[in-house]
């Protein structure tokens, strides 16, 4: 049986997604809601602007896809040949695709995202296919250049965009275990990841600085509380540090708790076939609280079995209550059923109840 409620926060409160308390030092800035997509706070959020090493974030995510990262290569000598920080490859040494992952995503390594754009098949094909997933994402104003994000006339996009990869990104595991690294040792190297938030900021799990003189500071973190997850972006932002923990406190201060149900609660029910009873409560097995921003419009359903058969024991596990927002499931709960209900008796045969239709003209 699968049933649909909506619940709609009533609010107390109006909160302005372009509002907040302290001034903001980027050009440009977006706080959005990891898992619905909805803005928590913006400013100049679609300014097309240049990213610098943020463009990692599509480097790495563009190979992982195209899979199996624990293959090993040869650093070739065209892969050190670049400017700015580097994870210090050396040609000839042989290193894992995963290895040099973090060494592009923790270091920030140029030469990272040469090899790992050499190894998955060549510059100029890797590029297009960051141009490629871009375009498959919606991301109309972004484009790529290289795969390090050195400086380019073309190389941009915007606050609001990269929050959106960002959110695309995280859903990959291998992709959210290398962004939430603090430091780690592989490829004979000690990586420290440049990051400060995984230290500044409680719940941090990524994901990427950024800098050069024209992009300035970059910046784009994530971080989860209470069960939700927020992304944040500044570009060219003299003290994104700050400004990142504030924007994310004042984004996760608009969600409040909201209990969906209470242990015990009945919350649906289902069909009995053959039973005593025709259908039977459905009770929820815990309490379940989830924070919730204003306006936000929370379904569930049950996932169970369309019907039961009789007979049917009172406790006994159902299926399970889903919460979710859009198609972000929320939180879930078991299901049990609320008390017994015992099969019904057999039906008597033609010539039983004919013998009974006798024996009452004789009564």
């Amino acid at each position: 049986m699968r049933r649909w409620r909506t619940r709609v926060l009533m609010c107390l409160f109006l909160v302005l997604l372009c509002g907040r308390a302290g001034a903001m030092s980027a050009q440009s800035a977006v706080v959005i809601d990891a898992d619905t997509g909805e803005v928590r706070y913006e400013h100049n959020a679609d300014a097309v602007l240049p990213m610098a090493s943020t463009t990692k974030i599509m480097t790495a995510i563009v190979a992982i896809e195209q899979g199996d990262i624990d293959r090993t290569y040869t650093v070739k000598p065209e892969y050190t040949q670049t400017e700015g920080s580097s994870m210090y490859l050396k040609p000839g040494e042989t290193v894992s695709v995963r290895d040099t992952l973090y060494g592009l995503m923790l270091m920030s390594g140029n030469d990272a995202a040469l090899a790992i754009a050499g190894e998955c098949g060549g510059q100029e094909a890797f590029v297009q296919a960051m141009n490629d997933k871009a375009e498959a994402l919606g991301l109309t104003n972004t484009h790529f250049e290289n795969p390090n994000g050195l400086d380019g006339d073309t190389h941009h996009t915007t606050a609001r965009e990269l929050a959106e990869l960002t959110a695309y990104a995280l859903q990959n595991p291998d992709f959210r275990e290398i962004v939430s690294t603090k430091n780690i040792t592989c490829a004979g190297r000690t990586m420290v990841n440049h990051n400060k938030m995984l230290s500044l900021y409680e719940g941090a799990i990524g994901v990427k600085t950024g800098y050069t003189k024209k992009c300035g500071r970059c910046l784009v973190s994530a971080a989860e509380r209470n069960g939700r997850t927020l992304i944040a972006v500044t570009l060219n932002d003299p003290d994104d540090w700050n400004d990142h923990c504030t924007m994310l406190d004042e984004a996760f201060a608009q969600y409040t708790p909201v209990t969906l149900h209470e242990a015990g609660d009945t919350v649906g029910e289902v069909t009995v076939e053959g039973g005593t009873a025709q259908s039977v409560p459905l009770v929820a097995g815990h309490e379940v609280t989830a924070y919730l921003a204003p306006g936000e419009q929370v379904t569930d359903s049950l996932r169970g079995r369309p019907f039961v058969y009789a007979t049917v024991a009172g406790g006994d596990y159902y299926g399970e209550i889903v919460y979710q927002i859009g198609e972000h499931i929320l939180k879930t709960d078991t299901l049990s059923y609320a008390y017994d209900v015992e099969q019904l008796p057999p039906r008597k045969g033609i010539l039983e109840r004919c013998l009974d239709f006798v024996r009452g003209l004789f009564d």
